[in-house]
């Protein structure tokens, strides 16, 4: 229970008596999730808890970490708890119109990276790009590049402006609103998405967490989970010549995708896999190339 954490207790019990309560719980929940929120509600740093652990909670330390305790118990995610989670080392603020990033998604960072050499100017074009992370990740390692990331949500935008320019890149991303297949010049010599593709009639399925604080329209992809795909391998004409196009895909989904993509003209590349071995993102190359 949050209210068992009680000024004048060490930080270290307290961290104890949080990861108590939460594995008491049920919630299914993250093995550093006390610790996250208690570094976060009192605002220190892993070594402070280490070298200061029987340093004893004040009543604002107390209430901060009860407040978040509590909100974690009702089955609210540690990320929205925090406002921000990391990816790609790099860290990203989140808000309600954007996705919480994750780890799988790295893999698509990779298969763009892969794609785009260094050492020389590139544009790179983000469909959806939510918080921005996979935008942010790409430009944090191409000095050389420009991107622009598209949305249709005006909160996702400013979010992503943010996070640009938290992590250094903001003066190298621009961030526009539309949906799809907005009418944007092309040349672009990459274009990512992690789209929506989760079936309506899924939806429901999910866990509780994904369905109360997840922005829905970043989940659904219509009746087959394929609405969004349909549109976005369109976007092989804002390719440059050679250029390549790596989309995020849910399970089952690369063969199909793949499918899309030739039909639209583009020539694939083949999957790449996540650390699960699960085909995770499926790649494109504009002919040419």
């Amino acid at each position: 229970m949050a209210s068992a954490i009680e000024p004048g207790l060490p930080r270290r019990e307290a961290l104890r008596r949080a990861e108590a309560a939460i594995a008491a719980s049920g919630v299914d929940a993250g093995p550093g999730d006390a610790r996250f929120l208690l570094l976060h509600s009192l605002g220190i740093a892993s070594a402070d808890l280490v070298l200061a652990g029987d340093r004893p909670l004040s009543e604002t330390d107390a209430s901060a970490l009860r407040e978040a305790l509590g909100r974690r118990l009702a089955g609210e995610p540690v990320a929205r708890i925090l406002g921000e989670w990391e990816f790609w080392s790099l860290p990203f603020r989140l808000s309600g119109e954007t996705l919480v990033p994750r780890p799988d998604t790295e893999t698509l960072v990779e298969a763009g990276l892969a794609a785009l050499p260094s050492g020389r100017p590139a544009r790179i074009l983000d469909l959806g790009t939510g918080s921005g992370c996979i935008l942010v990740a790409l430009l944090s390692e191409r000095p050389q590049a420009l991107g622009v990331g598209l949305d249709r949500s005006p909160g996702a935008l400013r979010t992503a402006r943010e996070n640009a320019l938290r992590n250094g890149v903001g003066g190298r991303a621009a961030f526009v609103a539309g949906d799809w297949d907005a009418p944007l010049v092309g040349g672009f010599d990459l274009v990512v998405s992690n789209p929506p593709y989760i079936a309506s009639t899924e939806i429901a399925g999910l866990s509780a967490e994904v369905r109360r604080h997840d922005p829905h329209a970043a989940l659904d992809g219509g009746r087959d989970g394929l609405d969004a795909y349909r549109r976005i391998v369109a976007a092989g004409r804002l390719l440059a010549v050679g250029g390549a196009m790596a989309l995020e895909v849910g399970a089952d989904q690369a063969e199909v995708v793949e499918a899309l993509g030739c039909a639209a003209g583009l020539e694939p590349t083949g999957p790449r896999h996540d650390l699960t071995g699960h085909a995770r993102v499926v790649g494109f190359r504009a002919g040419g190339g």
